[in-house]
């Protein structure tokens, strides 16, 4: 799924006023391109995953949806306005 311009890259809701760019492959392995994301999209990227796993899933945001470990937070955070704000649980 191609995910439009105005829209996050992670949970494709439309983007609120503030975005925060990710690199989906980490700079610290080699990426440059960044995509926009919500804040808490971000934020629960980071909580979830390591700099080493994201890597190793690459920059396809559908791998990503497909896991498990996001599917609780993208079906939670799927009716929310583009400016919400939580604050995201740290990883186990």
């Amino acid at each position: 799924m191609m995910i439009e311009p105005g829209l996050c890259w992670l949970c494709a809701r439309p983007l609120g006023r503030k975005v925060e760019w990710h690199h989906p492959v980490p700079k610290s392995r080699g990426g440059r391109e960044t995509e926009a994301l919500h804040p808490i999209c971000h934020r629960t990227l980071h909580a979830t995953f390591t700099n080493v796993e994201l890597a190793r899933l690459g920059a396809d945001s559908e791998v990503l949806r497909a896991r498990a470990e996001l599917a609780a937070f993208l079906r939670w955070i799927a009716g929310k306005p583009p400016d919400f704000h939580a604050p995201t649980a740290k990883r186990r």
